[in-house]
């Protein structure tokens, strides 16, 4: 009686989150139509991918736009001002637009550091409307609501529907060809999860698996899940983190470790993950995914691979007809528009950057294929949101090389570097990671970490970036 009394609690819950959820939306779609439209723009990406340089120099070049035709209401003079407003959730984090922008364009610019968090800031822009309406409405402002958050939280979205068995039995498969992950198996297989639950011991294992994480990540994976084990937050060292995926026992007791690991993930299913989609993640209308690419090409096919499977599970967060949690969350509510941009576009030459788009659109064109989306539109392509080189073309060994030229971040010195030549057909890449290649057959891919370079920046212009009005013109151009 008390566990049905729960599931019925639960359930009326996620009617009521998603009633409130249903009036939220029809009150902003009604502002929207006769008052200030607003645009809530979602970031992310897997680490490394630079969503705070993204949201950084994207807001720069809002706001002074010389570097921005491709944006339409921009090259076509009717952005009239863009200006920075007072966020409206106000229990959630600012962006530090200014800090970090003073981080990039400061005599020794430095990267700023990286999306711990949830953030959000709100840029206005005054606009005046194109074509028939041009002549019967004055300006207008419409609003961008940035929200930043950490592309590991959206792929916690998969434990929703995943008992602690399952999950346990998935993560222990994928883990057991990994060397980083050797250490925490062979912990784990001494772990009886029929005995007694200990504390101590419960430590020791989220512990482990948190170091197996991190280890992970720095390898170039990116099925780095659950997210907070990675960024903690005020949460560490809370129950609610301090579990692990270990073998199922024949029989599990209640008080033994097995059943103690299993509340705890359930509560973190329900604390962590389910409120973030719920305050956060519902509300989005715009989206791009920000990916390093090249990092996972670096890293070899098994990171390649996993790629891959982790943007297939990012989608599956834009099909709220696959997962019942969704489905009872968004009633009817939508991601309009979703874009996959691959970064650091500026660590190769031109010449290669549709080869980039190419194995970017690859990555996500089965799980696209696979999802319904409810009507949203997609793309891909490959941008670099701060431009950190310059291209030159030298010779070696009889050979011209199409190179880009930077600072280097490990020691200052200005190097010219070429990562190797991408395939024209992303299935060169793709076939041998889902084969299980431990390595590139004919090539060997390089990926160089450049630092900043000193801008000097005219009146009017932002800092410099490779199709950043593109992607802005994707993701927003049509409401302006």
């Amino acid at each position: 009686m008390i566990r049905q009394g729960k599931e019925q609690a639960l359930v009326f819950g996620g009617i009521a989150d998603g009633m409130s959820r249903g009036v939220e939306s029809i009150g902003d779609a009604v502002s929207g139509a006769f008052f200030e439209p607003v645009i809530r723009l979602g970031v992310t990406g897997l680490s490394r991918a630079g969503k705070t340089v993204f949201i950084t120099s994207l807001v720069a070049n809002l706001m002074d736009r010389a570097r921005m035709p491709q944006l339409v209401a921009a090259a076509e003079g009717r952005v009239l001002a863009a200006y920075l407003q007072p966020q409206p959730d106000d229990t959630v984090p600012r962006f530090d637009f200014e800090g970090h922008l003073a981080d990039l364009t400061g005599a020794e610019p430095v990267w700023p550091e990286s999306t711990r968090a949830v953030s959000q800031l709100r840029l206005s822009l005054r606009v005046r409307p194109a074509g028939l309406l041009a002549g019967l409405q004055g300006p207008r402002t419409v609003h961008l609501d940035i929200v930043d958050y950490p592309g590991e939280w959206l792929l916690d979205l998969e434990l929703m529907d995943l008992s602690y068995a399952a999950w346990t039995a998935r993560v222990l498969e994928r883990l057991e060809p990994r060397a980083e992950a050797a250490a925490y198996l062979a912990a784990v297989r001494e772990v009886d999860g029929a005995a007694a639950f200990e504390e101590a011991e419960a430590r020791r294992l989220a512990t482990g698996f948190a170091d197996y994480l991190n280890a992970a990540r720095a390898a170039g994976f990116s099925d780095c899940t659950p997210g907070r084990f990675l960024l903690p937050g005020e949460l560490a060292g809370s129950p609610v983190l301090t579990f692990a995926p270990i073998p199922e026992p024949e029989r599990a007791r209640r008080g033994s470790l097995w059943r103690e690991m299993e509340r705890r993930y359930e509560a973190y299913k329900s604390r962590v993950v389910q409120p973030f989609f719920r305050d956060h993640f519902s509300r989005i209308d715009r989206q791009i995914v920000l990916v390093d690419a090249l990092g996972a090409i670096h890293s070899g096919p098994a990171a390649m691979e996993d790629l891959r499977r982790a943007l297939a599970d990012i989608l599956a967060a834009f099909r709220p007809g696959q997962n019942a949690f969704l489905s009872r969350l968004f009633l009817g509510r939508r991601v309009e528009k979703i874009l996959f941009a691959a970064t650091k576009a500026d660590h190769l030459h031109h010449h290669q950057h549709a080869a980039l788009t190419s194995i970017m659109e690859a990555l996500v064109r089965e799980a696209k294929d696979r999802a319904d989306f409810a009507g949203a539109r997609t793309g891909a392509m490959s941008i670099a949101a701060l431009r950190a080189t310059v291209e030159e073309t030298l010779s070696h060994g009889g050979r011209e090389l199409d190179c880009v030229r930077g600072t280097l971040l490990k020691d200052g010195r200005m190097a010219a570097f070429y990562p190797g030549e991408l395939p024209a057909d992303p299935q060169r890449l793709l076939g041998p990671a889902r084969a299980g290649a431990e390595r590139w057959l004919d090539e060997d891919y390089e990926v160089m970490t450049f630092a900043p370079a000193k801008l000097r920046l005219r009146p009017g212009e932002g800092p410099p970036h490779i199709r950043l009005d593109k992607a802005a013109q994707f993701l927003i151009g049509d409401r302006l």
